[in-house]
């Protein structure tokens, strides 16, 4: 079992913040200036790293536009486009890659890419990328997979319409073959994605079933799931990023603003913070509120002698007397000493 996996210098695992990662994806929308301010609302956002995607339409597909090389699904962000236009049209030119690295680099932001074949893996280590990213579309293409590995880095795996046993080939692939620690993303490969699709509980299961951490690659609006996943043992959580979804972009339609990735990196810190451990009892920081609980008091001036009745003492706050389990004992004995209203009631007070 991998516990802690160390990224450029950060540890990631359950005993640690979640590692939020931005995806730019296609969201600079042809401009290397946006580009570029991506990175730097990512980190002032304060994720931990920006991740590209490496590609070019030659590299992923081929021009043709008839067929299963056409975007037909009436659902899909994409209709009436073919592959090879919409990857021309999302992907980041290899040019922009190293100012990129360089501008992440200044601000300290992890920077690193899913490639899409052989020769973006060799680009990306004439670059010194840190880490790769596998896409859940990539999951069976076991020569990419070889090629990763032999760099020795550690390698993230979306598994999005994954089986188990494709889950335990790739995983194999990269132990086989030098490869790095893994970390496995539970995704849900379509959109944007649905909640109820998501299944964050596969997480824990994801876990113990492989071995490796675990986080999750979201799809869906806003960050109620990504936060959720904390509760369920996610230790990384990447998100597609853009400046503005008003302005558009292959995949901004599903994509976080800065706000809202700011936001993501607080409340999913917050909701690992509040994890802590099976705990029961008083903790430290309760312990002045114990005095907010009920006890049993004098209500009302008693002398020596007087029986206890339900006119001269009462459960109410604060919690200095006897607990209000005793309430019924109480009743009906005599106080030994006078008493005043407002005095919490002792032992030592009853005869």
């Amino acid at each position: 079992m991998i516990n802690k996996v160390v990224l450029s210098g950060r540890n990631i695992g359950e005993d640690y913040p979640p590692f939020i990662v931005a995806e730019m994806s296609g969201n600079h929308n042809k401009s290397l200036e946006t580009a570029l301010k991506i990175v730097e609302k990512a980190y002032e956002s304060g994720a931990d790293a920006l991740k590209l995607q490496t590609y070019t339409p030659d590299t992923i597909t081929i021009d043709y536009d008839k067929d299963e090389f056409f975007i037909s699904d009436p659902s899909s962000l994409w209709k009436g486009r073919s592959l090879y236009d919409l990857y021309k049209d999302a992907y980041t030119p290899w040019e922009w890659h190293k100012p990129i690295f360089d501008r992440c680099k200044e601000l300290g932001l992890i920077c690193f890419s899913t490639p899409f074949d052989e020769t973006a893996v060799d680009f990306l280590e004439s670059l010194d990328a840190p880490a790769y990213k596998i896409a859940s579309f990539e999951i069976t293409h076991i020569p990419l997979l070889k090629k990763v590995a032999s760099t020795g880095k550690p390698v993230i795996i979306s598994t999005g319409m994954s089986t188990v046993s494709e889950i335990f080939e790739a995983i194999k692939t990269i132990k086989e073959n030098g490869g790095g620690d893994v970390i496995l993303l539970k995704c849900t490969s379509s959109y944007p994605a649905s909640p109820v699709s998501s299944n964050i509980r596969t997480i824990p299961h994801m876990k113990k079933l492989f071995g490796a951490p675990v986080g999750l690659s979201d799809h869906t609006l806003g960050i109620g799931v990504a936060v959720a996943s904390v509760a369920m043992g996610a230790v990384l959580i990447e998100k597609h990023f853009t400046l503005d979804r008003s302005e558009g972009g292959v995949d901004a339609a599903f994509s976080l603003e800065p706000y809202e990735l700011k936001l993501l990196v607080e409340e999913s810190k917050r909701g690992w913070e509040s994890l802590g451990k099976i705990s029961y009892g008083v903790t430290e920081e309760e312990t002045k509120s114990k005095v907010f609980r009920r006890s049993i008091y004098i209500v009302k001036d008693m002398k020596a002698g007087e029986p206890f009745t339900y006119e001269n003492i009462r459960v109410i706050r604060p919690g200095m007397g006897l607990e209000p389990k005793y309430f019924d004992i109480v009743i009906g004995k005599r106080c030994n000493v006078d008493l005043k209203r407002g005095t919490p009631l002792k032992w030592d007070y009853i005869g």
